[in-house]
């Protein structure tokens, strides 16, 4: 069972994203960034977006109290999160990003004369598997095995670039987000184009956890091993 802790509102998003059971789901909802600039105070964040910070403190208690599985990776070693991440994420968008490339393509053939479609969502999904694609082969070709090997410490180049394209991945959820309009599906939406939007808004939150926990914690640790 997780220890108990009192937020003050200095710690950033990051840590809390790592440390605190539900918090990233919190984040998510009142889309606060903690993965890609997480490096900021809880209170900052809440100033920046009109958010009360009293009242986000209350929401992750309550989210904290539901998540009784919660994994602090932060003590793990790094083969162990590692083989998390190849599973959990990369396996998962493998899985799930052709998945909604091809809903998406059904709607578009189906609804494209509709104002509202997103014309072009196709498109945009096929470029952003093929980036996720050849990221996602650099870490397992590349960066992991380096890790694995225990020379962590000689990471800083390789880990530098993951850093630089991870920016570039929250970009892209960014521009899909606005591709999408929130992944609020308009009245006239059929099922099959409301459940793309589900799922897309899924694979936003699911791809700012991956990004997080390797910024947050598995970066860090690889390099000071």
């Amino acid at each position: 069972m997780q220890a108990e802790t009192i937020i003050s509102g200095n710690e950033t998003l990051a840590d809390l994203a790592v440390s605190y059971a539900g918090a990233s789901r919190v984040f998510y909802r009142y889309q606060l960034d903690f993965c890609c600039n997480g490096q900021v105070a809880l209170a900052e964040a809440c100033q920046t977006k009109g958010l009360s910070v009293d009242q986000l403190i209350n929401e992750l208690d309550a989210e904290r109290a539901k998540d009784s599985d919660f994994k602090d990776w932060r003590e793990s070693p790094n083969e162990a999160l590692i083989d998390h991440i190849l599973v959990e994420f990369h396996e998962d968008h493998r899985r799930e990003v052709p998945r909604l490339l091809e809903m998406a393509r059904k709607v578009e053939r189906v609804h494209g004369e509709k104002a509202s479609c997103p014309k072009g969502l196709g498109d945009f999904l096929e470029t952003m598997l093929a980036s996720l694609e050849n990221h996602m082969q650099k870490e397992e070709q590349i960066l992991f095995p380096l890790i694995k090997s225990g020379k962590g410490a000689m990471a800083t180049c390789p880990i530098q670039v993951m850093e630089h394209e991870h920016v570039e991945h929250g970009e892209n959820l960014g521009r899909l987000r606005a591709l999408v309009t929130d992944f609020k599906a308009p009245p006239e939406a059929c099922r099959t184009w409301q459940a793309l939007y589900l799922g897309l808004q899924a694979l936003e939150q699911k791809l700012m956890e991956h990004i997080q926990l390797e910024n947050n914690v598995l970066f860090p640790n690889a390099l000071a091993s």
